[in-house]
């Protein structure tokens, strides 16, 4: 048995980038920055260190969202990661691992104060379906 299960919190590194499948179905693209603390063997005190995870959140909850945060947003996030491969324009292989979101929480308001509201629910994340080889958009 596998288990595929994430939580993050952290913040919005961009406004979230809504777009559209060729099928209809709405698809969000943000960047959560995640903070790591290590110790620096040079000097002996503690650093944040950051972390970059790409987040995607699909159907209508992807649009709800969008109306809602943007670049700063602190945001926890439960999800499953998924892996993609593609092949670049100039022919080189390239790979990413991103988190599919399920769950995502607000954990400022949308004026920057300390929040705590939930996202509208409706459901878990639709998975991705194989549309005849149609790409997403960005």
């Amino acid at each position: 048995m596998g288990i595929n299960s994430v939580v993050i919190s952290g913040n919005l590194t961009r406004d979230p980038e809504l777009r559209a499948t060729g099928s209809g179905m709405n698809v969000l693209k943000m960047g959560v920055a995640v903070n790591d603390r290590r110790k620096n063997q040079q000097t002996g005190e503690w650093e944040d260190v950051p972390n970059f995870v790409d987040v995607t959140v699909f159907g209508a909850r992807a649009e709800a969202l969008s109306r809602f945060l943007s670049k700063g947003s602190k945001v926890a996030i439960q999800g499953k990661l998924r892996w993609s491969q593609w092949e670049s324009q100039a022919g080189e292989k390239r790979s990413k691992l991103e988190v599919v979101a399920d769950e995502v929480e607000f954990l400022s308001s949308r004026d920057g104060g300390s929040g705590g509201y939930s996202a509208p629910s409706g459901g878990s994340a639709p998975e991705p379906t194989d549309d005849g080889g149609e790409e997403i958009p960005f």
